[in-house]
C-alpha cells in the first residue's frame, strides 16, 4: 500500500505523515527533507534553490526521480511531498492520494511557529517567502510535468486542515482511506 500526502506549505504534510506513517507501521519518505538538503549541500536558501530549479530543470527531476523510484519500489509507505500524488497519477502508479489544504493565515501561522526548524526562511517575509516559493513550483511544476498544482481532482481525499488538529487529519485519512479500501475491491 502507497499512501502520498501532497498540499502547499504549511498545510500540515509533514507533521500528518509523522503521524499516520507510525499509525500505520509505514515509512515515511519527505520530500521536503529530500529538497532542503539539496539546498543545504550546496549552500544556498530554498528560496535561491528554487530560483535555479527554475533555470535548470536537472534539480527538481533528480529529485522527482529519487521520489518516482521509491514509489515503484517501495510498499508500505507514505510519502510526504507536493508532487507525489502527481507522479503517481502520471506513471499510473496505484496509490491512495491525499492533498491537504489550508487558509494561507493558517499555513504562515504554522510555518511561523515551526520557524527554528525552518531556518532558510527566518530572514524576511513569511508571506512573500511562502508565496514567492509556491509560484515558484508551481510555475516549474507546469513548465516539467504540464501539471496544474491547483487541480485536486486526481487525488482521492482532499482535506480542509484549518480546524483539525493533526490526530484528527489523520482520523479522517483513515476513514477516507477504509472506504477506498472497499471500492477498490482489493485485499490491503
Amino acid at each position: 500500500m502507497k499512501i502520498t500526502v501532497s498540499g502547499p506549505p504549511g498545510s500540515g504534510k509533514t507533521t500528518v505523515s509523522q503521524i499516520l506513517s507510525k499509525k500505520l507501521g509505514y515509512e515515511l519518505i519527505t520530500g521536503g527533507a529530500i529538497f532542503r538538503s539539496y539546498a543545504s549541500e550546496r549552500n544556498i536558501s530554498l528560496s535561491e534553490m528554487g530560483q535555479r530549479a527554475e533555470k535548470d530543470p536537472e534539480f527538481d527531476k533528480e529529485l522527482d526521480s529519487y521520489l518516482l523510484k521509491i514509489l515503484k519500489e517501495k510498499d508500505n509507505i507514505v510519502v510526504e511531498s507536493r508532487l507525489s500524488g502527481w507522479l503517481c497519477h502520471i506513471n499510473k502508479i496505484e496509490a491512495f492520494k491525499i492533498f491537504l489544504t489550508a487558509s494561507e493565515s493558517i499555513r504562515i501561522g504554522r510555518i511561523r511557529s515551526s520557524i527554528n526548524e525552518r531556518r532558510e526562511e527566518q530572514t524576511g517575509d513569511i508571506s512573500s517567502l511562502i508565496r514567492e516559493r509556491e509560484e515558484s513550483e508551481w510555475k516549474r511544476y507546469h513548465k516539467y510535468y504540464n501539471i496544474d498544482f491547483k487541480d485536486t481532482s486526481i487525488y482521492d481525499a482532499v482535506i480542509d486542515s484549518s480546524e483539525k488538529n493533526p490526530e484528527e487529519v489523520v482520523e479522517v485519512i483513515i476513514s477516507a482511506l477504509d472506504i477506498w479500501k472497499r471500492t477498490q475491491r482489493k485485499n490491503y
